[in-house]
């Protein structure tokens, strides 16, 4: 990574002679792709629950280095009240009659402050719109590896997929059973999992190596940089595609539109038509390269999204989830169902009876449900907004070309997190940890910009 300084889009590159030593941050995010990229080594899924905590567990040193360090605090961003509300409210829960048990509840609840902790810590970290740049950058290598991992295991599986698979997935009924599709040679083949254990997992990072990549791409950097760039946008698309995971697709789109609105909103019109261009590109491209590779199946899948009209095809995604939250949980649990009652921590540390038994929850409105009820909705809800709203305001900044553009990026790349709320759980996972971080990060740069923060 050296000559960091020339890889960086001149909108938010750094003066040669302003050299920006490597810091916490920047260790962190490639922490979030190294840690799990371990358990693709053969004999690591034995201590799989150790190596899956790491990564929650930075977040939380690094909060309490936070605490201990009064230096280190700046003027609080309007989503931490919120933040603060969120955790009163799931510590009243771990005492509610129907958590299961106190250590499985109390796991929970250090889950979703891992996850959120970053919007306290990162400021600390984060002081420029060059750092932040850099820590973009980062990202899109991160996540741009892990797509190109995700499309080798389609191209040469006995290569590139990972010795063992998660022992959660391989100890279900059917194995890998509903995760395989025919290639286009007779094989069964695996959806890619990336440089992480879980088939199909490759496309939340694919999702965000389409966008930086393409960000990149349109920046005045090195030719060979902006190649790479692109490179690395394309293979995002390409192991969506091969995922199958129809979602990230759709949320791919959206984040990339609104990076191009937000473009033409600054003003950056030739900016936005660059970038629609080349994005239309991928999006063919991949497509192209993926139906290649991973056959029909991969063609028809995807066709599925427009055969009737976007509700519709969601009903049959994940309508009944989304159903049982708002038919039956609301109306028999309004204010909660107890804590550690799904998730990893229930499965790990839950001790269940017929009265207080596990609850299925694929997607996060039915994990908010359960974890408290129309109250968490409006608490989680409500940092959510406040941070995309306070995003929105930095993106509009007139007179720093850089942090707009930093504004910009992270808006669209934290609207695409937000939306998976309907698909996934992404604020208990290693997803919401990205999203705080990038909203922190964002914060403590406008900060010291004289600005109210993001």
């Amino acid at each position: 990574m050296n000559g960091h300084a020339q890889a960086l889009p001149r909108s938010m590159s750094m003066p040669v002679a302003k050299k920006i030593p490597w810091g916490f941050a920047e260790v962190f995010a490639i922490s979030q792709t190294a840690l799990p990229a371990l358990l693709i080594l053969p004999g690591m899924q034995v201590i799989r629950l150790p190596i899956r905590v790491s990564a929650f567990g930075i977040s939380l040193a690094a909060f309490a280095w936070y605490v201990l360090t009064p230096k280190a605090k700046l003027r609080q961003s309007k989503a931490q009240s919120w933040v603060f509300g969120v955790m009163a409210l799931l510590a009243v829960m771990l005492f509610h009659p129907l958590t299961p048990s106190l250590m499985g509840g109390f796991a929970h609840l250090a889950v979703y402050f891992a996850v959120m902790a970053p919007l306290f810590w990162a400021p600390a970290f984060v002081d420029s719109p060059e750092r932040l740049a850099r820590i973009m950058w980062i990202l899109l290598i991160c996540a741009g590896v892990n797509s190109i991992v995700g499309v080798l295991q389609v191209y040469n599986p006995d290569r590139w997929l990972p010795a063992e698979f998660s022992r959660v997935v391989m100890a279900q009924d059917m194995g890998l059973g509903p995760v395989t599709f025919t290639g286009p040679d007779g094989r069964e083949l695996v959806r890619p999992p990336g440089l992480f254990d879980t088939p199909g997992s490759v496309a939340g990072p694919a999702a965000y190596a389409a966008l930086l990549g393409l960000v990149f791409a349109i920046s005045q950097i090195q030719p060979w940089r902006r190649l790479v760039s692109l490179a690395f946008a394309g293979a995002g698309l390409a192991a969506i595609y091969l995922s199958q995971v129809r979602i990230c697709w759709a949320v791919t789109f959206g984040m990339m539109l609104a990076y191009a609105l937000t473009l033409s909103r600054q003003e950056r019109f030739a900016k936005a038509t660059q970038f629609a261009i080349l994005a239309g590109g991928i999006f063919v491209g991949g497509f192209v390269l993926a139906v290649s590779l991973g056959g029909g199946e991969i063609r028809d899948r995807f066709f599925t999204l427009f055969a009737a009209d976007p509700l519709t095809v969601y009903k049959g995604a994940r309508g009944d989830l989304f159903q049982m939250t708002f038919d039956q949980l609301l109306i028999d649990h309004p204010f909660g169902a107890g804590l550690g009652r799904w998730g990893m921590p229930a499965a790990y540390f839950g001790t269940f009876t017929e009265y207080n038994a596990p609850i299925w929850a694929e997607i996060q409105l039915t994990g908010w449900m359960i974890d408290g009820g129309v109250l968490m909705f409006a608490l989680y809800g409500g940092a959510l907004i406040v941070t995309a709203l306070g995003q929105w305001r930095v993106a509009m900044v007139k007179n720093d070309s850089r942090l707009a553009t930093c504004g910009g990026v992270v808006l669209a790349a934290n609207l695409g997190t937000a939306a998976m709320i309907f698909s996934f759980t992404p604020f208990v996972a290693q997803m919401g940890i990205q999203y705080w971080f990038l909203a922190g990060a964002l914060h403590g740069v406008a900060v010291r910009k004289g600005l109210d923060g993001a």
